[in-house]
């Protein structure tokens, strides 16, 4: 618009504006980000006292592992945290510790099998075969007999078990068993009832026996076989020389072996309500029964004095071997053997860790025992120790046992 020789230009218009309702207005913003960044410094701030802050950058190795009762070990919380500060996260595969040793294992990183038998049987073929193998001890844990008071008290009666001495304990824990009375009542066919235990407040009219996993394919039943083979030996030798005696011994011992239920379920039954009704007397591992202990005081202030252990007089303690099958198996051996946390975790889970000479490594788990205000219980150095038979004889057993077919023992591996 032009007045005379001059333009006109309009006024400017200013335009008001509401406020933004947006999602990102100041006062919102500040609601959604600041729990958000409070949320990522409180996981950066975990992440570093546990030392594990650049855990989810770094480049995590998932090894493959079979084995029985030592899995225990792997699945527990503490010892996964701890390995994965080193990089490893672990898959197990359960199974029998004589079926990791006859079945095919070349997927595997490495094998925990529970007894010396099945990881020689192992070491053995693969030494055959010139493949990698490597061995680490790095705890034991003996076999035991799991039981309930009644049964226990019943067996004292009849002066076949002695409680140990536990000072300052009304109910004892942890009771010797005379082995070679154990199984001569079984051989018998001596029921409960017919030594009282109805003075205990329970009836039970069905034979004394223990109940172990299937022999043919664990390694605590393959040790309790070896057991009952050197207590019953009666005036030959320790264990079978030949594979006649073995045999004969197979079949001797037969009717006092009662297997069913599968390794991993033995225990699991044993510690459930139903337990004392099903199987009264079970074979299992000293550790299981401790770390049930443990667990037990923790959540309850107060131990478990229903559930007691037998400890047989002649013992064997069977010694687990990790074995690994590669370079990164081997790594973790190494850790599980030498790292001091995971030792102690261990140690803290029932087992006998041991030292570089092989041999149980001081008092840690009796001190960690006596801190959590659990009994120690004793195991006498003036014990029988029983002799498991070479791995050839101690295969015809379990062969006759369990009617199964025997394992191969490789030439030139140990027999």
């Amino acid at each position: 618009m032009v007045i005379g020789e001059r333009p006109v230009v309009e006024e400017p218009r200013l335009a008001v504006r509401r406020p933004s309702s947006s999602l990102w207005s100041r006062r919102t913003f500040l609601v959604v980000f600041l729990p958000a960044l409070a949320a990522v410094l409180t996981g950066a701030a975990v992440l570093g006292i546990s030392g594990n802050f650049l855990l989810p950058f770094e480049r995590i190795t998932t090894l493959e592992g079979k084995m029985a009762s030592k899995r225990d070990f792997f699945e527990d919380d503490e010892v996964q945290r701890l390995l994965l500060k080193h990089h490893i996260r672990i898959h197990i595969t359960s199974s029998g510790s004589r079926d990791v040793a006859i079945r095919d294992i070349s997927s595997y990183d490495f094998v925990f099998p529970s007894g010396q038998p099945a990881g020689d049987m192992i070491t053995g073929q693969r030494a055959a075969d010139n493949q990698y193998v490597k061995v680490h001890r790095p705890f034991v844990s003996p076999i035991v007999l799991a039981t309930y008071r009644e049964y226990a008290e019943t067996l004292r009666d009849a002066q076949i078990a002695t409680p140990q001495p536990a000072p300052g304990q009304d109910k004892p824990l942890y009771y010797v068993l005379d082995m070679g009375q154990f199984l001569k009542v079984i051989s018998e066919r001596k029921r409960w009832a017919d030594f009282g235990i109805e003075k205990h407040g329970i009836t039970n009219e069905n034979r004394i026996i223990a109940q172990s996993p299937d022999v043919c394919g664990s390694n605590s039943a393959g040790t309790y076989l070896a057991l009952v083979a050197f207590t019953r030996r009666g005036k030959g030798n320790d264990v079978p020389q030949t594979d006649r005696e073995a045999d004969e011994r197979g079949r001797a011992i037969k009717p006092l072996m009662e297997q069913g239920l599968p390794a991993a379920d033995v225990f699991r039954t044993y510690i459930s309500p139903e337990g004392k009704g099903i199987a009264p007397v079970v074979v299992a591992y000293e550790h299981q029964y401790l770390t049930y202990q443990a667990q037990f005081q923790a959540e309850s202030k107060k131990l478990d004095t229903e559930r007691v252990l037998l400890y047989p007089a002649s013992q064997f303690v069977t010694q687990p071997q990790f074995i690994a099958l590669n370079r990164d198996g081997d790594k973790l051996g190494e850790l599980i053997t030498h790292d001091p946390q995971l030792r102690r975790r261990a140690m803290e889970l029932g087992f006998r860790i041991l030292d570089p000479t092989g041999e149980v490594a001081g008092d840690q788990l009796s001190r960690f025992l006596e801190e959590r205000h659990i009994p120690v219980p004793s195991m006498a150095r003036d014990n029988t120790r029983t002799s498991m038979p070479r791995l050839r004889f101690l295969e015809r057993m379990i062969s006759v046992v369990g009617d199964c077919p025997a394992a191969e023992v490789p030439a030139g591996g140990p027999e």
